[in-house]
């Protein structure tokens, strides 16, 4: 409205001053143009530069992850600590995570696993043509099952990308077993994202179907005890007059609650550090309904060379769990990465363990990365285990799962990465980023042995 006034003296003083302050305003009016627009400029920058964040995902990722597993050993849970425990686990998995705008982040996690195992075949050792023994698989429906997991998780960060809270829920099934969990985190990071504090907490809220060794399901309120099938058709050898310990669980329930606590500090400019904090309690049934136990001071009953149960593991209703850990990554040079980490855990039914790991990443081109790495582990025994046939009828807790025995354990691998920042190689749509290939051995001093190899490819969708 002020431009617009000007121009009208203009045009009503004729004359030489009308001249003069014709041209005095003419510079007025070019100066507040220029000024105004000059200010809107600036103002539309300084907006677009506040509005303007490089996004917490560009694109589309997908990970394709797959692993083969096998072991073996002479302590099967099964068979009450005695028997093989040959297992082979082939695992695939999809991730896909997914840009919602510039801060949100949708992850769906998706996972089956296909297992063999001679160890639960043996919850029937009764079911093959060949005579029962804890040693040999058995050959009927038992001896093989599946796993399937479906995990959605969400993330959003600020603005400044200093806040990042997350969500996530998931359900899992296998043959016995069912698990929903949800949960969540909050992570901050300040002094110019060289420190990062976290909290996260879990929910799992479990049941089982509780399946129990054959011969002891004869002994039910609604069995028919020694007069079942089982025993009428088979011999019973040592003690005929077999008569188990046995009360089926009346709840078959477990809930587990996790709270996690992290802080990281980058430390110079060539090392990082970090500190973990976990706390986990459990309740409701923790034993395994088909582990059988044997006691020391009850006669031996065999059907084949396969020793009847004379009762199946019984733990706690509760537990509680700590750990706490530590990461250490110094950078050498371009070539050389080490990462270093250490673990202490502790729980109310007597374990203590340490872990403490090593892994050298070696540069060797500007696409492949090997990495050697090295894993130690110890720990002491839980109050209630023994070994095969070792325990009293007496004691209120039992297990010889050797999970929960005194042991070391070594594993030792090697992985190599392949990426292609540029995602050179194009399948349709797909672009591959990154290819990481494992293998691992895994020794315990008990004599169970274990192989991984495992596979993980990303891919970027256009």
């Amino acid at each position: 409205m002020e431009e617009k006034q000007v121009v009208v003296v203009v045009v009503i003083n004729r004359g030489k001053d009308s001249v003069i302050m014709n041209k005095r305003n003419s510079v007025i009016v070019v100066l507040s143009l220029f000024i105004g627009v000059f200010g809107w400029s600036q103002t539309q920058r300084k907006d677009s530069t506040q509005v303007y964040k490089k996004r917490v995902l560009e694109t589309s990722e997908i990970d394709f992850l797959t692993s083969y597993y096998t072991q073996d050993g002479d302590n099967a849970a099964v068979s009450g600590g005695l028997g093989t425990e040959e297992l082979t686990d082939v695992t695939g998995a999809f991730i896909i995570s997914i840009p919602l705008n510039d801060d949100d982040v949708l992850t769906i996690d998706a996972g089956i696993s296909a297992y063999t195992s001679a160890s639960s075949s043996n919850v029937d050792p009764f079911d093959g043509g060949a005579p029962a023994d804890p040693f040999v698989a058995s050959s009927g429906a038992s001896s093989a099952d599946g796993w399937v997991n479906l995990t959605g998780g969400y993330s959003h960060s600020s603005d400044s990308r200093n806040d990042i809270v997350s969500a996530k829920i998931s359900v899992s099934k296998e043959f016995d077993y069912f698990s929903l969990g949800f949960g969540g985190g909050y992570t901050k990071l300040f002094n110019q994202k060289n420190t990062e504090v976290s909290v996260n907490a879990n929910v799992y809220l479990d049941s089982w179907s509780a399946i129990y060794p054959v011969e002891l399901r004869p002994f039910t309120s609604n069995g028919n005890g020694i007069a079942n099938g089982l025993f009428l058709n088979n011999t019973i050898t040592g003690n005929t007059n077999y008569n188990p310990i046995f009360t089926p669980f009346k709840d078959e329930k477990r809930n587990s609650y996790a709270v996690g606590f992290g802080f990281s500090q980058i430390l110079s400019k060539k090392l990082q550090g970090s500190l973990l904090v976990d706390f986990v309690q459990q309740e409701g049934l923790l034993s395994t309904p088909f582990q059988r136990v044997y006691f020391s001071d009850v006669s031996d009953s065999f059907i084949d060379n396969f020793h009847l149960a004379d009762a199946i593991e019984q733990l706690p209703d509760s537990r509680f769990k700590i750990a706490i850990g530590g990461r250490l990554h110094y950078y050498i040079n371009e070539a050389f990465i080490v990462r270093t980490y250490y673990r202490f855990y502790s729980d109310d039914w007597g374990i203590d363990s340490h872990t403490a790991s090593i892994e050298i990443p070696i540069k060797i081109s500007d696409k492949f990365t090997v990495y050697p790495f090295y894993r130690f582990y110890n720990q002491t025994a839980a109050n209630y285990f023994a070994p095969y046939n070792e325990h009293l009828s007496t004691s209120a807790f039992y297990t010889s799962d050797y999970d929960l025995s005194k042991y070391t354990a070594n594993q030792y691998g090697i992985g190599v990465t392949y990426t292609d920042i540029f995602t050179n190689f194009q399948v349709w749509r797909f672009g591959l980023k990154s290819i990481d290939l494992k293998y691992n051995n895994y020794q315990r001093d008990s004599g169970l042995k274990a192989s991984i190899i495992s596979a993980g490819f990303k891919f970027l969708v256009d």
